[in-house]
């Protein structure tokens, strides 16, 4: 039986000029969360994963998310996407890149044996439903390089932060992408999801794409 091609999609917000933190370094991002709490934001979010059933996770990441989303899931009084959220990151298998930690204690989770571009290569050969790197700007990169980003999900704030890190650097291999959906939040900020150009790849419309 031919398995279906899985969907990678890499989800991710950045500033108006390219930037995944701020000038003050990997934890100044404080200028994301107007946006990332913005009405829309949240359905982008809910709309991107709700058809993964595998969430990668870089270290920092993995231990925000573990932090904060599981008492979410209890949480009645939230909003009602970021329960949704919650509930499916809670659920979802995860599966986390790092070289310091040793253990994950979240369920469903697990450390990866291997880089980002071979893992997502043995998790194309099982089945099971889209693949969604959340926020990982390391993972994101290998994969892009590697190219095993089937989609990109970008959170465009309208942010100048004039320095800092940024998702797209130099050296990062060459790909053309189609714009598939697109949506305004009440922020001012717009949610881009776009489908990587490959005549070699069997591809499907996601459930919000605005594309016949």
């Amino acid at each position: 039986m031919t398995v279906q091609q899985r969907i990678v999609v890499a989800n991710i917000s950045l500033s108006l000029d390219g930037r995944i933190a701020g000038p003050g370094g990997e934890y100044d991002m404080s200028w994301i969360v107007p946006h990332a709490v913005s009405d829309g934001a949240r359905t982008h979010m809910v709309n991107v994963t709700r058809t993964a059933t595998t969430a990668l996770l870089g270290r920092k990441n993995y231990q925000g998310f573990a932090g904060y989303w599981p008492a979410v899931a209890d949480d009645d009084n939230v909003h009602s996407d970021d329960g949704a959220f919650a509930r499916w990151l809670d659920d979802v298998e995860k599966i986390v890149f790092s070289t310091t930690l040793d253990r994950v204690d979240w369920d469903d989770a697990r450390l990866a044996t291997a880089d980002p571009a071979t893992v997502v290569k043995q998790l194309r050969q099982r089945e099971g439903g889209d693949i969604v790197v959340l926020a990982s700007s390391t993972v994101i990169r290998q994969l892009l390089d590697a190219g095993e980003v089937d989609r990109l999900s970008i959170t465009l704030c309208p942010e100048l932060l004039g320095g800092g890190a940024q998702l797209f650097t130099e050296g990062l291999a060459a790909s053309s992408w189609s714009p598939i959906a697109t949506s305004t939040t009440a922020s001012g900020a717009l949610c881009l999801l776009y489908e990587r150009i490959s005549a070699g790849r069997q591809q499907r419309n996601h459930p919000f794409s605005n594309r016949p």
